[in-house]
């Protein structure tokens, strides 16, 4: 069993997939064999539909479906607003997207998402598309988890990250309900965050357009943004040791890198650490920004 990975910037950092896809297909011996891209996911700037984050994506979304439809790539549309009202089932562009998206190449494409009433919507125009249940429902408790797996209509269930580690209780799961599965690896927010819906929310408000405050984060250290060596400090942080020895071999192979909303140097870091063997880091860096030249102050 392989762990099959899903990472952020479909819209966000198609540069940067740009240079790394074709390194991670010709140099394939750089990169553990027990690995693979299973999907990229994103929104572009202004999206109505888009949550989870505020999205900048500014990346054409025809090369965008170009690119994943070049390596044979599932894209992901993260649509996963969870404030969407019947009139916003209309909006121009986001249908656009999925006409574009839904029929894109031979690798089926999908949709990350939080409403009920879109998923309906997509079912019923968009049928070529698969649907995962996004981590922005905040499943938080095991019984949540698995009555969303039990839902037909969804591929794949992104629990909150807090789930992460209650084995005993995943390891309980069917084997198809372990295929559901989708951790969420790299999260940085706090374990005991009792705000975490509502920080969704704003997102979704924030879409739509509705005037609102800033969700004021209550996390000790909110004021250090996100840095991935805290990520690995918390409780919820899934590593390569733990996918390895522990989550692959309990039959889990789904795995979420988050980042939509951080820089590229920051993504490039993640591709290095989940994908990339020690001894050939340095080179896949090299190729993607070192040179002899370069100044970083």
């Amino acid at each position: 069993m392989k762990a099959c990975y899903h990472l952020p910037g479909l819209f966000e950092f198609t540069e940067l997939y740009r240079v790394f896809l074709p390194l991670f297909r010709t140099h394939r011996d750089w990169f553990y064999d027990w690995c693979e891209i299973g999907s990229v996911y994103g929104a572009p700037a202004d999206c109505l539909w888009g949550g989870g984050r505020v999205g900048f994506g500014d990346e054409a979304p025809e090369q965008a479906a170009a690119l994943m439809r070049e390596y044979g790539i599932s894209a992901r549309l993260t649509f996963s607003n969870s404030l969407l009202r019947i009139e916003h089932l209309a909006d121009k562009a986001c249908n656009a997207l999925c006409a574009l998206f839904e029929k894109s190449g031979k690798v089926p494409n999908g949709v990350i998402l939080h409403s009920d009433l879109l998923l309906d919507y997509l079912q019923k125009n968009y049928p070529g598309f698969y649907f995962v249940s996004s981590t922005t429902k905040v499943l938080t408790e095991f019984s949540q988890l698995k009555n969303e797996l039990n839902r037909p209509e969804f591929r794949f269930v992104v629990p909150d990250f807090r789930l992460n580690k209650a084995l005993e209780q995943l390891n309980t799961l069917t084997a198809a309900q372990k295929q559901k599965v989708e951790f969420l690896c790299n999260e940085c927010c706090w374990f005991a965050c009792p705000d975490r819906k509502a920080c969704y929310e704003n997102v979704s408000r924030k879409n739509l357009g509705e005037d609102c405050a800033d969700h004021f984060c209550a996390s000790p250290d909110a004021r250090r943004g996100y840095r991935f060596s805290d990520a690995m400090k918390n409780p919820g942080f899934l590593g390569i040791g733990d996918i390895q020895t522990v989550y692959l071999p309990a039959g889990f192979s789904h795995f979420k890198i988050e980042g939509r909303s951080l820089g590229s140097a920051l993504i490039l870091e993640f591709l290095l650490y989940y994908l990339t063997k020690p001894e050939h880091q340095l080179q896949v860096r090299e190729e993607i920004y070192l040179d002899s030249t370069l100044d970083l102050f």
